[in-house]
């Protein structure tokens, strides 16, 4: 089969859309199948296909979008300058994969809801469109409004274009695929898209890439005298990493053998860096910027940490669980399916900065307890997030579309 991944995020790129990607196109190249890359570029603004040397500038495209898409053609799309500014790049990626011939695909694997309702208007009608939709970004800008506290969002546009957003791009696909229960669920719930559309089967992990990677080392090193905590993120609101520093803060007014690897970049590192000041933490709380030796990061740490307020099935736990980590999680999202609360991790209340403080504190009082914990991480971990399970799945899965299409 000819595959085409696509998604409307920057490739490459930090966060877990990225590897997904890369990992399903190995394996499935390694069983003969041809599989492109498309995304939006992560540098100029542009559309590309990855590896391929293929791109198209939006500067091409916005003249010709302009003059159609202008205030007496379509008013309601000049209300909202952010609407117009997301709508108009959904046009690019459907203007840029008929130029890149999406024709020539047997199926399209999309991996958000943008690039789902985009490339299902431009793909031949006996291409296959499988979704896989990652998280709710619906529910991401719902809370960005109810952060900036703006009455009555619901009934501004800004609200009803991302859910009409999330509601027809899962409808799109003639198959979606949610790795939690959670995101089903959501997606039934509070953007009605029917069960019957819906297949949910967990990610696997390319664990042979993994061990490749950490085989290489770093060059970090573990502080004499203390235990690592580690938190590879993005440094994004959504993450909860300033309800991290606030635990922290309450973690070194009770004990101090410990130090905090941040390893990740976003637009919150600069606030992150000030709170941490603000709270005594310089000499405990270490930014690593981003990394490539994750995995070997993570053969030198003790403890997993990841507090974030919204999240589907993050790569970080898996690589933490592989890697015979405890997990310190919150209860947001799919999290609490990844971490059986006192068996391989610890689960707090989305924000509890105390339950996170106090959870951090046990495991390293308790190292007896802290081990355990993260060798039974590792054994359900290895078994659970099986790589070859996953893409045997994703196979019967493109078969399954094939068939409701031809």
């Amino acid at each position: 089969m000819k595959i085409l991944l696509a998604t409307y995020w920057p490739i490459p790129h930090l966060g877990g859309v990225w590897p997904f990607m890369l990992q399903i196109k190995r394996r499935l190249e390694l069983q003969g199948h041809t599989v492109d890359l498309m995304g939006n570029g992560p540098d100029i603004p542009k559309y590309h296909i990855v590896f391929e040397n293929r791109e198209l500038l939006k500067d091409q495209l916005l003249p010709m979008l302009n003059t159609k898409l202008n205030e007496a053609a379509v008013p309601v799309l000049h209300q909202d300058s952010w609407v117009q500014t997301v709508e108009k790049d959904r046009y690019c990626m459907e203007l840029a994969a008929a130029y890149f011939g999406v024709e020539q695909y047997d199926v399209i694997h999309t991996q958000d809801v943008i690039a789902t309702r985009a490339l299902s208007r431009v793909k031949r009608k006996d291409s296959a469109l499988v979704a896989n939709i990652h998280g709710s970004l619906a529910r991401e800008v719902m809370m960005a409004l109810e952060r900036d506290q703006e009455p009555g969002y619901r009934e501004s546009l800004m609200w009803k274009y991302y859910w009409a957003l999330e509601h027809y791009g899962a409808l799109s696909a003639d198959i979606t695929i949610t790795s939690t229960e959670w995101m089903k669920q959501t997606l039934v719930r509070e953007f009605e898209v029917p069960e019957q559309q819906i297949a949910t089967f967990q990610y696997g992990l390319d664990t042979e890439h993994f061990w490749e990677v950490q085989a290489k080392g770093t060059d970090m090193t573990r502080p004499a005298g203390k235990k690592v905590i580690i938190c590879p993120s993005r440094l994004v609101y959504i993450k909860g990493l300033h309800y991290l520093m606030s635990a922290l803060g309450l973690l070194k007014d009770r004990r101090t053998d410990w130090v905090c690897w941040i390893v990740g970049e976003g637009d919150k590192r600069e606030e992150l860096q000030t709170q941490a000041d603000e709270l005594g933490l310089r000499e405990e709380v270490i930014f690593l910027g981003h990394r490539e030796d994750v995995p070997a990061l993570l053969q030198l740490a003790d403890i997993f940490v990841h507090p974030s307020i919204q999240d589907n099935q993050p790569f970080s736990v898996m690589e933490a669980q592989v890697s015979g980590l405890p997990a310190v999680v919150s209860d947001a999202g799919g999290l609490p399916e990844m971490v059986e609360h006192e068996h391989t991790g610890l689960v707090s209340p989305v924000g509890d900065v105390e339950a996170l403080a106090a959870h951090l504190q046990h495991l390293l009082a308790q190292d007896d307890v802290r081990i355990a914990m993260g060798n039974r991480a590792k054994t359900w971990g290895t078994a659970h997030w099986s790589l070859d399970v996953m893409i045997a799945r994703l196979i019967n899965i493109y078969g399954q579309a094939l068939n409701q299409v031809r």
